[in-house]
């Protein structure tokens, strides 16, 4: 018994070719690159130059106190 219709069927191959040539490509650009990387030789590495550690400041800003507010006495209010 068929699950999906002729449409549905051709829908599923179309995706699977996609990836397939997708993954086909893929891997001839990769190995395009790695042939080519065959015959060269990366340049000896020189070891680093080790420097003296400079010291590390950081700059914190000190934390400043508020200012106690200073009221004036309180006034009197009268509803009419």
């Amino acid at each position: 018994m068929n699950l999906l219709s002729v449409q549905g069927n051709g829908a599923i191959y179309t995706a699977i070719l996609l990836l397939i040539c997708i993954l086909v490509v893929h891997f001839i650009k990769l190995a395009r690159v790695g042939y080519r990387t065959l015959g060269k030789k990366l340049p000896p590495q020189k070891p680093p130059k080790k420097k003296a550690s400079e010291p590390v400041y950081f700059l914190v800003e000190r934390k400043k106190t508020r200012s106690k507010p200073e009221y004036s006495e309180p006034k009197r209010i009268s509803f009419k």
